[in-house]
């Protein structure tokens, strides 16, 4: 059976919207133009396709003719776009043990994400591999990561702390200022890896952020995340009928390609938890039917665009039949 493409939570993209109006171009259009759901972006959790991620910030960096347009985007981030991980990295005693835990949980932020450490000669080397699952470029997400690394070593080592270099596999932009302001640090493009080389004993200074008191409720919120494992496979169906319904290409074949999978293999898993693929497609325009209606957010017409129905008559009619009362009404009784 071949195995699911990585997913990686929207919160990867903090930032991308005022970013992209800074710099002249429409973030929502580059949203939609790699089928990524530009609401989505309020919910920081989602996971989507890691792929689309990457071409996403491969496409805005084409666009707006900034090679350093990940680094910028990384500028924009903070230590809890990492998600539940943030809590227990800030409470870690020292950088060598919220690094090991940031490698331990890597899989509840970005599945497609890779990062491993080698010391040698008193010299520790974070290597970083980005692996979408298809073969696609990926200089801006590993660009992205790798400034996304620096700047946690130095929410927790202190902003004077300075790598020894910083290398990239890829080749040296036409212009690499903002990567030596950013990093300020020696760097080596065309390197056999992607990374920082930092001093070994910089990992076992205190962390000072740490605050000894709320280490053990840090690790309770991390162990209840999931073991380290992918998220099922039916619920990452779940999440890409949700993503993929505006755009009016949800079908169990488009699913199954995201996911990687063929079609059989859709249908398998969600048999096994007794469900449908046309059930989890109805299960989910019902509540996002209902959400969106009774925000009041968005007129009738463009919910029935949003849920792919061909005409706002078929909405009100499916409606009607779900919840026994017609989205106007539905609307009055959410809003009184």
């Amino acid at each position: 059976m071949a195995s699911a493409k990585p997913l990686a939570r929207y919160a990867a993209l903090t930032g991308f919207v005022d970013l992209g109006r800074s710099l002249a171009v429409d973030p929502v259009q580059l949203l939609r133009s790699v089928n990524l759901d530009p609401a989505g972006l309020e919910l920081q959790d989602r996971w989507v396709p890691a792929a689309s991620i990457a071409r996403l910030l491969e496409l805005s960096a084409a666009v707006t003719g900034r090679q350093d347009f990940a680094l910028r985007l990384a500028e924009r981030r903070r230590l809890s776009t990492l998600g539940p991980v943030s809590v227990g990295i800030r409470d870690e005693p020292d950088a060598r043990s919220a690094l090991r835990m940031l490698i331990r949980y890597q899989h509840t932020y970005n599945e497609a994400l890779f990062i491993s450490v080698t010391e040698r000669d008193g010299l520790s080397t974070i290597v970083l591999r980005v692996e979408p699952g298809e073969p696609m470029p990926v200089r801006q997400s590993t660009e992205l990561a790798t400034a996304v690394i620096h700047q946690l070593l130095q929410h927790l080592l202190g902003d004077r702390w300075r790598p020894v270099s910083v290398c990239f596999a890829h080749d040296r932009p036409g212009d690499d200022s903002t990567h030596r302001r950013l990093f300020d640090a020696p760097l080596s493009f065309g390197a056999g890896y992607s990374g920082i080389v930092m001093y070994a004993n910089d990992l076992d200074q205190p962390n000072r952020l740490s605050d000894p008191l709320l280490r053990s409720y840090a690790q309770h919120v991390l162990d209840e995340l999931a073991a380290p494992e992918a998220p099922a496979l039916d619920q990452r169906v779940r999440e890409l009928v949700e993503l993929l319904l505006p755009t009016g290409r949800c079908s169990v074949d488009q699913v199954a390609l995201s996911l990687g999978v063929d079609r059989r293999t859709v249908h398998r898993h969600l048999a096994k938890s007794g469900q449908t693929f046309t059930g989890v497609v109805d299960t989910t325009r019902a509540e996002l039917a209902q959400q969106m209606v009774a925000s009041g957010r968005h007129t009738f017409a463009e919910i029935s665009a949003m849920l792919s129905f061909s005409a706002p008559s078929g909405f009100s009619r499916w409606f009607a039949r779900h919840f026994g009362m017609s989205p106007r009404e539905w609307r009055k009784r959410s809003q009184e």
